[in-house]
């Protein structure tokens, strides 16, 4: 069995996201599911070409959840994060610029150099597409975009003057801000998306019903357990909510919406 947490994992959180999987597999058990993997797969993509058969634990966008995933995970259970962007179980996307551009709206950015993570990303690529559907009239809007293969790495290309902007998760954004200096000191938020709902936690859909159901009760306490605020709190979670599937189905609605005001791709 295969157990990662590749949406949040900078180098800096794996001690972090160690112990929340300690804690889960540790509720696991005495719940009755043994077996469980000792230690989380640090270098596993955040989007892989499929995922695993064997995965028994990860989190995974939602929007790939709809698309080239669709049909190969049950969902667990969503994150609700003490992050600005985030109400309740939600997140969104936010438009970053380096500190010193002279870009005041989302609109100042036609034309410029866009970089975002995958095309398979809700809060990269889906979201703020919707964005700037709004606002593209049917036309390009964007002079360039770059594929970066990361949040981490869209960020890297804004503070290197590399990208003019990019669209990241918001949790995400928070998190390179706490770790990473050069992403607080030399980036701001000039735009956001939507809400969507957050990256849930998902196990194989081939996963036995008795071990979903365990992991999904272990999960949900472990979410709002007093005993786990000190493992909840370097991962900025303030809950872990039951998942909504048709929440995640509204995603497709988002990619639609885009396409009929004349903006199918992110360019």
């Amino acid at each position: 069995m295969r157990a990662s947490l590749p949406m949040y994992n900078l180098p800096e959180m794996r001690s972090a996201n160690d112990a929340f999987w300690a804690a889960l597999r540790d509720e696991a058990e005495r719940l009755g599911l043994n077996g469980l993997p000792m230690h989380l797969e640090h270098h596993r993509p955040a989007v892989p070409s499929a995922l695993e058969v064997d995965l028994i634990f990860s989190q995974v966008c939602g929007y790939p959840l709809q698309t080239i995933f669709r049909g190969q995970a049950t969902l667990l259970g969503v994150p609700c994060y003490a992050v600005a962007g985030c109400e309740g179980a939600t997140h969104a996307g936010v438009f970053i610029i380096h500190r010193d551009a002279r870009f005041q709206s989302l609109k100042d950015l036609a034309g410029c150099r866009f970089a975002f993570n995958s095309i398979h990303s809700n809060s990269g690529m889906n979201l703020p597409r919707r964005a700037v559907a709004e606002i593209a009239g049917g036309r390009h809007f964007f002079g360039m975009v770059i594929e970066t293969g990361g949040h981490p790495a869209s960020l890297d290309r804004v503070v290197a003057g590399e990208a003019d902007a990019t669209c990241v998760d918001c949790v995400t954004y928070a998190f390179c801000c706490d770790y990473r200096n050069a992403i607080r000191e030399r980036t701001r938020v000039i735009a956001m998306t939507q809400p969507s709902p957050a990256i849930p936690y998902v196990t194989s859909a081939i996963t036995p019903p008795d071990a979903v159901e365990a992991l999904r009760a272990a999960l949900l306490h472990l979410g709002t357990a007093p005993e786990y605020d000190a493992v909840r709190a370097p991962l900025k979670l303030r809950a872990i909510m039951p998942a909504d599937e048709a929440a995640y189905a509204r995603l497709m609605e988002v990619e639609r919406e885009a396409a009929a005001l004349g903006y199918p791709t992110l360019i």
